[in-house]
């Protein structure tokens, strides 16, 4: 029996302005090319709506061309995201510290087949409201909007946790190469990988993929 194979997800730097978007670009297009991407969480500086539409719009097409899902989120914004990721083209919202409330709300509101991912799982409650929220995943680990990094074994261990108890795809994120098979032995459906893993053109993501096939070959042995 083959086992699941698990992709990527890119994860941009917070806090992501106009500036930043051929330069971003062009570093998914290369990420994309060298790996399997699932999807990309552009997170946003927060700004008026227009401002944000205008952006999304400048990044959705590029990345949506090459196969990968485009997340929009924007840490510290008050106003509407589901509102800014359909004027811009995006295929869904991530929330990265949620309220069961929020998620329900969105949900409703993102019934046309946009994706609704949540974060801030390093709480069990948080992860399974989430989860009875509807929510298309739940994401384990990434960068806080100040720069700090959770617990790379509190990940690990959420992340094994949820896989073996629940069937919300989870997002799984490593900081540094090293974590990545941890990461991907649990069977996660996707392991997210911070921008200082893909933005530079010197990244070594056939490495990471290395790591992916590997860990899947384990799984389809032991399966």
């Amino acid at each position: 029996m083959t086992a699941p194979r698990t992709r990527l997800a890119l994860l941009t730097p917070h806090r992501v302005e106009a500036s930043h978007v051929d330069g971003l670009v062009a570093a998914i297009r290369r990420a994309t090319a060298a790996a399997d991407v699932a999807a990309v969480v552009l997170r946003l500086a927060p700004a008026d709506e227009r401002s944000l539409v205008n952006l999304v719009k400048r990044v959705a097409p590029g990345v949506q061309e090459t196969g990968a899902a485009v997340l929009v989120a924007c840490a510290g914004y008050d106003g509407d995201l589901v509102s800014v990721a359909a004027r811009g083209g995006a295929d869904g919202v991530h929330l990265d510290k949620p309220g069961e409330g929020d998620l329900r709300d969105l949900r409703g509101r993102l019934a046309d087949g946009r994706i609704l991912g949540a974060g801030g799982g390093e709480s069990k409650h948080a992860a399974m409201e989430a989860g009875e929220a509807g929510v298309d995943y739940v994401m384990f680990g990434g960068l806080y909007p100040d720069g700090v990094a959770p617990d790379a074994e509190l990940v690990l261990a959420r992340t094994q946790w949820w896989t073996e108890i629940f069937e919300t795809p989870c997002i799984a994120v490593a900081q540094e190469i090293g974590q990545v098979a941890a990461l991907a032995a649990t069977g996660t459906e996707f392991v997210g990988i911070e921008g200082g893993l893909w933005l530079d053109a010197s990244a070594d993501l056939g490495a990471i993929m290395a790591v992916l096939a590997e860990q899947a070959a384990l799984r389809d042995a032991a399966s």
